[in-house]
């Protein structure tokens, strides 16, 4: 029998070590989408979480159980851009220095609060290099511990105190939301709601160009892509990883996809409904519920907006588009 790499234990953790730390975001109703989609919906909104996502949470607990002289040497770490941002205010908390390897085309937004938190910022090239193997040097060259954005159980414990609030706040659910691109957030968030209501049913959400979770569990394998060329930058992986996989194939009992269409569609509706302002990764769940691909009638729904963290003028772009 195979050991599942995170349990329920690991997440009650994180939440102490996060407590008085992160944010404890808001969760969001809205008349409108209830009708709309036939359901009983209950939105965390981590695009309040500090950095504006979700990733705060996995970072700033990965860092916190570090040995204090590992800790001192600084970290480094990969990421398209909310990771990073993350690991670069979690370093700067624990008054330790952070690298992160970033794309050259990530979000300027996004680069910016990289760097101002105080991270020194290294760039490659998303569709010509891989940036796992860039990390792993980097990190090993400047004697930092990695902090990868996702494979990485204390991440994902991390990722795991959304859920343990949402259950906590908005009492249980039938069905919980969550969008997917390494799967860090889903692994956490499948493990509570599964230990706290085995027959809970986790719905993960992918775009239809990043759909690499959806073919490694319909396979029963990890299936690499090529980076996805997608709006939805935060959701560019090409594979799940190890650990996350693992998880997933467990306690995650659907996977659906959506359009970059879709997802603008989302982004519109979270602005003009909930009146909160969504990157397109963060409302890729919410996708999922307005364009029906999950069936949610008469239920009560969980759903993450996992972050918000997207530039005035993109933002604009994007919604001004047909």
């Amino acid at each position: 029998m195979t050991t599942i790499p995170l349990q329920m234990h690991a997440v009650e953790a994180a939440a102490q070590v996060l407590r008085n730390v992160a944010h404890r975001t808001p969760v969001l109703t809205s008349r409108t989408l209830d009708e709309q989609v036939g359901a009983t919906v209950l939105a965390k909104a981590e695009c309040f979480q500090r950095v504006g996502a979700f990733k705060f949470r996995g970072a700033y607990n990965a860092i916190n159980r570090l040995r204090p002289a590992q800790r001192e040497r600084g970290v480094a770490a990969y990421s398209s851009g909310n990771h990073a941002q993350a690991v670069a205010l979690a370093a700067a908390l624990h008054r330790t220095q952070a690298t992160i390897l970033m794309p050259e085309d990530a979000p300027a937004l996004k680069l910016a609060a990289t760097r101002g938190y105080g991270a020194t910022v290294v760039t490659y090239d998303r569709y010509r290099e891989e940036r796992t193997t860039l990390g792993e040097a980097l990190a090993g060259e400047r004697g930092m511990a990695l902090i990868p954005p996702f494979d990485h159980v204390d991440v994902m414990a991390g990722q795991g105190t959304v859920a343990l609030e949402l259950l906590e706040q908005a009492g249980p659910v039938d069905t919980l939301v969550v969008c997917v691109g390494g799967g860090g957030l889903i692994s956490g968030c499948a493990t509570v709601a599964k230990a706290q209501d085995p027959p809970a049913r986790v719905v993960g959400v992918e775009p239809e160009a990043g759909d690499d979770v959806t073919r490694s569990l319909a396979e029963g394998r990890i299936i690499e892509i090529p980076t996805p060329r997608t709006i939805a930058d935060g959701q560019q992986t090409t594979a799940p990883g190890t650990l996350t996989f693992a998880v997933m194939r467990e306690r995650v009992d659907e996977m659906v996809l959506v359009s970059d269409a879709q997802i603008v569609d989302a982004m519109r509706f979270a602005f003009e409904r909930l009146k909160v302002v969504l990157e397109p990764s963060g409302a890729c769940a919410l996708a999922a519920l307005l364009a029906g691909a999950v069936d949610v009638r008469g239920q009560r729904i969980g759903l993450v907006l996992s972050g918000g963290n997207i530039g005035a003028d993109r933002f604009g772009s994007l919604l001004g588009r047909d």
